[in-house]
């Protein structure tokens, strides 16, 4: 399959500290993909440097063959990239449909008017009930966000991101935090993801990433450790000794 996304020798240095060590990655186009590793792996300073929080020490970075190293996060987000943040960054005064409408708006280039433009125009009240509905807030859309269950507030992130349009989404924890009985209507929102959308999963939740991604990379110490297949990942040997301790020979 064609990459949308792809790094090259991708490295970040702190000082004397490597946080990302000569990364060549790619997303496939449609691909749903997790990115795992042990804590202190470098996978957010790797997400910070795909959106542009952080700028590489060296190494390129491609969207749909284009550079996008040296841009800013807006602009990846204007040229089809979005993310999410492992702590929720939502408008805790506003309502589910406040929140989207502002988020369609402002792709469409009506930011500055969007609370007009919301009531007025049927495509971006259409647009926000699809929204809605496929990440299980229809119920939900006059209710303060502040009020919402946790695992809702997570889905209202998702969706905000994803009424930007993006061909690239990156999703940086979305479990993380979400009680355990919460956790299904996240992972069913994401797999209902249209597959134009190619999702790259910063995750934890080894259930959650099993369930959903087809392929998985794994960062160990900034570098990239193994990539392939869940089903390859999951009988790595090495893969199981970084996570659960065990001997290579064993």
């Amino acid at each position: 399959m064609t990459a949308v996304l792809q790094t090259e020798n991708l490295v970040k240095r702190f000082g004397g500290l490597v946080a990302t060590d000569d990364v060549t990655f790619g997303l496939a186009r449609g691909a749903r993909h997790a990115l795992i590793g042990p804590n202190g792996a470098g996978k957010t300073t790797f997400v910070n440097l795909l959106t542009g929080v952080l700028a590489p020490t060296s190494g390129r970075i491609l969207l749909d063959g284009a550079d996008i190293t040296r841009l800013r996060p807006d602009q990846r987000v204007r040229r089809g990239m979005a993310r999410t943040f492992q702590i929720n960054q939502l408008f805790a005064g506003m309502t589910p449909l406040e929140t989207l409408g502002l988020a369609v708006s402002e792709r469409l280039g009506q930011g500055s008017d969007w609370w007009r433009a919301a009531g007025t125009r049927d495509t971006i009240v259409d647009e926000i009930a699809e929204v809605a509905q496929l990440f299980r807030l229809a119920d939900a859309l006059d209710e303060p966000t502040a009020s919402l269950p946790y695992g809702k507030q997570r889905l209202l992130e998702i969706a905000m991101a994803f009424a930007s349009r993006p061909r690239v989404l990156l999703l940086d924890e979305p479990a993380a935090g979400v009680p355990e009985a919460e956790r299904h209507e996240i992972l069913t929102a994401i797999a209902d993801l249209p597959r134009e959308v190619s999702v790259l999963l910063i995750e934890h939740d080894m259930d959650l990433v099993f369930s959903f991604a087809d392929e998985i990379t794994v960062l160990v110490n900034g570098a990239l450790f193994a990539q392939g297949p869940r089903e390859a990942i999951a009988a790595d040997p090495r893969v199981r000794a970084v996570y659960l301790g065990e001997s290579v020979g064993e």
